[in-house]
């Protein structure tokens, strides 16, 4: 595998730090996130900065490379054009997924995929898939997780390694994720760094969260903690990253903050390697995997019926995590619960910035996220948070609400304004009313 391009130290391109990140002293690149930004009308911010020759790297949230589904080929080349337009040396995604197709269900979250077999064929032929349609190469992002699948088969050192055997797909060691990982699944990050082929690094996240009842929550809206910055030093004391980006998603602090923490990774990666790369044991998994890998060469790339495997439990989890249905056999019921939670709080807090105006239709912040949740509970997310703004409001409208009438003409014109369509007449939202009971 040939060596990655030095990317340096960079910083999640957000337009709320649009300004301090072009202030920001010795910033070496950006990343963003590929669906938040249209080729050919990037932010001007945006623009300003590849002028100056900063490097961005589009970061996918979308693809669900996990699922069991094969890649959608329009958001492929979605992702593909935005790679094209901002010059970028690679694009990024995830592993997880996001969305099943029977039911059809979105989870506007990234999901831990099983660490199964099955699991493993589907990825590593989705994985294929994307890398022949996009044109730069792609790297791989480990993810944060509340909870785990019952009857895994494979570590995540072992699971990450044949993957990149399988595949040659490069990965993106979220540190932050690691440590998630320890606190919530019992994990042990120094084993997982030792156990992965880390010739195949691309760059590295770094990012904050907070623990609440035993159960870390990768928030990326919290400073980088010392511990998260240990496990950049346990990498760096194993190789030398391209890259390392800091990740800020929500309650942006000031400037100087933001620069404070990028010194501090800074700091951490001038230290200087302190072990030699790799171990006995890593050695042997990456022996092991490769021996799986040409295996998995000889027999084929697995079998539909490991993808309707796959499929069944994804959308059995899916299910209860989004719409209400038993938790499967064999999970943490108490993580499930709290997964659902942060489900929930994570798409009221989208939509609100997605539809800024509905928290101010509704009387502030929490009569909005009241009502939200309360919709949410029996209606899942389809299509996406835009379409469930939307939706969110349509069904406010069928129940009369909101009570105020002031609010409910402002509601009903920003509805019709965005919905293209006239809002239901009363008649039909009793009707859908009496349905929605009666289901």
């Amino acid at each position: 595998m040939k060596p990655m391009a030095h990317l340096g130290v960079g910083i999640g391109w957000r337009p709320e730090i649009a300004d301090a990140v072009e202030r920001l002293d010795g910033l070496d690149w950006v990343e963003v996130v590929a669906e938040n930004i249209c080729p050919g009308h990037l932010p001007e911010a945006l623009e300003r900065l590849r002028e100056r020759g900063t490097r961005i790297v589009p970061h996918g949230v979308s693809l669900g490379l996990g699922g069991a589904d094969r890649p959608d080929p329009q958001k492929l080349a979605a992702l593909g054009e935005r790679a094209v337009a901002l010059g970028a040396p690679l694009v990024t995604e995830h592993i997880a997924f996001v969305r099943t197709s029977s039911p059809v269900l979105e989870a506007g979250h990234l999901l831990p995929v099983p660490r199964t077999r099955d699991a493993l064929d589907v990825l590593c032929e989705n994985v294929r898939i994307a890398q022949d349609a996009l044109p730069v190469p792609l790297a791989l992002e480990n993810i944060a997780a509340l909870f785990s699948w019952p009857g895994e088969e494979m570590t995540e050192g072992r699971f990450l390694t044949e993957l990149v055997e399988r595949t040659g797909v490069r990965l993106l060691i979220d540190v932050a994720n690691l440590h998630t990982n320890r606190v919530n699944r019992g994990e042990d990050p120094a084993a997982v760094l030792d156990s992965i082929p880390l010739e195949a690094l691309a760059y590295v996240h770094v990012a904050g969260g907070v623990e609440r009842g035993g159960v870390w929550h990768d928030t990326h809206a919290h400073p980088v903690p010392p511990v998260v910055l240990d496990l950049l030093a346990e990498l760096r004391s194993r190789v030398e990253p391209a890259g390392v980006l800091l990740e800020r998603d929500d309650d942006f602090p000031p400037e100087a903050e933001l620069a404070g923490e990028l010194a501090a990774i800074r700091e951490v990666l001038t230290a200087g390697r302190t072990a030699a790369p790799g171990s006995a044991d890593g050695v042997g998994a990456q022996a092991e995997a490769r021996q799986a890998a040409a295996t998995w060469a000889r027999t084929g790339a697995g079998d539909e019926g490991g993808r309707t495997r796959v499929a069944l439990g994804q959308a059995a989890l899916l299910s209860a995590l989004v719409a209400g249905t038993p938790v499967p056999e064999g999970f943490d019921r108490a993580r499930i619960r709290v997964q659902v939670r942060a489900l929930a709080a994570k798409r009221a807090d989208v939509v609100a910035k997605v539809a800024p105006e509905l928290p101010g239709i509704l009387g502030g912040r929490e009569p909005y996220r009241k009502a939200f949740l309360a919709y949410a509970k029996g209606r899942p997310m389809t299509a996406g948070y835009r379409r469930d703004a939307l939706d969110f409001a349509e069904h406010l409208l069928i129940q009369d609400l909101p009570a105020d009438p002031a609010a409910r003409r402002r509601l009903t014109a920003w509805w019709r304004e965005r919905a293209g369509a006239r809002p239901p007449r009363r008649i039909v939202r009793w009707a859908r009313a009496l349905a929605g009971r009666a289901a």
